[in-house]
């Protein structure tokens, strides 16, 4: 099997060994250099017109994770075991003239002054013309939201690819958790709002059933 052909079996298991697990081994953790290579899969993800709408906050205090437990159903099995938790905040008011849209652009991609101006019309005429996103904060942040699933799959695949198991959760009480993020000032809600969140570690036990999906004939439609 040549090299391109081992990669893509390698990638190939990673997704069929990732399940959402449930608990993990509590005993197990997951080592500093392994974790940030997950990171990394995740701060270099790609974002809607590159705007890296997001922040990883990495939880590991226990009474916190307790405390986000009581609000999350589904992060019952996951919180208390998990090596990290990760929750993915998404960028509130990322609009194409917001401070931080213009300083990233400025300081960040180190886009030339004189096209400036320029590009912050054509991102304008993108999230408000084309997108309708202007039309509430809602819609806004939920369109910042979608680019941190970008990053949470990346971070999923990367973890499998080296052996380390995950969940994604979107079950908790979004009112609730944020409160509790307010209150150990951890998040300001008027920059941040929580997308979702995701849980890493080591399966306690194999998942009962392979792993069943739609085939392709199933989801995909070639247009030719």
């Amino acid at each position: 099997m040549n090299s391109t052909s081992t990669k893509k079996q390698e990638i190939l298991d990673a997704y069929l060994f990732r399940h959402a697990t449930k608990a993990f081994d509590p005993s197990r953790k997951i080592s500093d250099e392994d974790f940030d290579f997950i990171l990394e899969a995740g701060r270099l993800s790609p974002s809607s017109v590159g705007y890296e709408p997001w922040r990883f906050l990495v939880v590991q205090d226990m009474e916190v994770r307790e405390k986000l437990r009581e609000v999350s159903f589904g992060a019952q099995g996951q919180f208390p075991t998990a090596s990290h938790v990760v929750i993915l905040l998404a960028r509130k008011g990322a609009r194409a003239d917001s401070d931080y849209v213009q300083n990233l652009l400025r300081n960040e991609k180190k886009v030339p002054e004189s096209a400036i101006e320029k590009i912050t019309e054509a991102y304008r005429q993108f999230q408000e013309v084309d997108l309708n996103l202007y039309e509430s904060d809602r819609a806004l942040f939920d369109w910042a939201s979608k680019q941190t699933y970008i990053a949470l799959g990346n971070m999923l695949t990367a973890a499998a690819q080296i052996g380390i198991d995950s969940c994604p959760i979107e079950g908790f009480n979004m009112e609730k958790a944020t409160e509790i993020l307010v209150n150990e000032g951890l998040l300001d809600p008027e920059e941040f709002g929580i997308s979702v969140m995701a849980a890493f570690g080591f399966r306690d036990k194999d998942p009962e059933s392979p792993k069943r999906r739609l085939s392709q004939k199933e989801v995909v439609q070639w247009v030719e």
